[in-house]
């Protein structure tokens, strides 16, 4: 029988992962504040939001303005739809991570998909999450054209869980900003969404 670490030897691991972690989520955030490979405007890019070891991972496509103006991913009516979704699926929102694949809201759709994957691979990277929810085709579009070895093609079946790595799951949702402005547009990405309850009930309490 596999010995058991001690919890306090645990906690410790742990203690130091987080810690190279925020580290090194730090430094990429640095970076992408400062990123001028795309030609943009004044607005800066936006960085990715929650923390750095989350079992979550949300990823969709762009920012939009209230998140261009304070430069985090998810922050503004995107943002407030998710933590509702959350809420209501009993999700800690302490245990999401989420971010933008396209930094910048006012470059072209052919800057941002050549000069942004990297990016995102690498907050994907950092986080060591246990599932992906990938939000709406385009997203989805540039995650099968960028990925890495390890990474499994995703199919456009929102709501199924699907394989991505040995070790993380994925679900596939429509865009959540442009479900917000229409009742069926809503219901459908609940629909999708609501599926991350359903695997969260049936990870092991360990």
């Amino acid at each position: 029988m596999k010995e058991q670490v001690p919890p306090a030897e645990a906690n410790e691991i742990y203690r130091k992962l987080e810690e190279r972690a925020i580290s090194e989520s730090n430094d990429l955030n640095r970076r992408i504040s400062h990123c001028r490979k795309c030609t943009r405007g004044d607005y800066i890019p936006t960085v990715g939001s929650g923390h750095p070891l989350a079992d979550i991972f949300l990823v969709k496509y762009q920012p939009h303005y209230l998140e261009v103006t304070e430069g985090v991913a998810f922050f503004g009516r995107s943002g407030s739809a998710i933590l509702k979704s959350l809420e209501r699926l009993g999700i800690d929102p302490l245990n999401v991570y989420g971010t933008n694949l396209v930094k910048c809201h006012d470059v072209s759709r052919r800057e941002g998909e050549k000069n942004c994957p990297l990016y995102w691979l690498e907050e994907f990277h950092i986080t060591h999450p246990r599932i992906i929810v990938v939000m709406g085709k385009p997203t989805l579009e540039v995650v099968n054209r960028e990925r890495i070895a390890g990474m499994k093609k995703l199919s456009w079946n929102p709501g199924e869980l699907q394989d991505f790595t040995a070790f993380c799951k994925a679900l596939v949702t429509p865009d959540i900003d442009a479900s917000l402005d229409e009742e069926k547009a809503k219901a459908e990405f609940w629909k999708a969404f609501k599926t991350l309850g359903d695997w969260l009930r049936d990870q092991p309490p360990y």
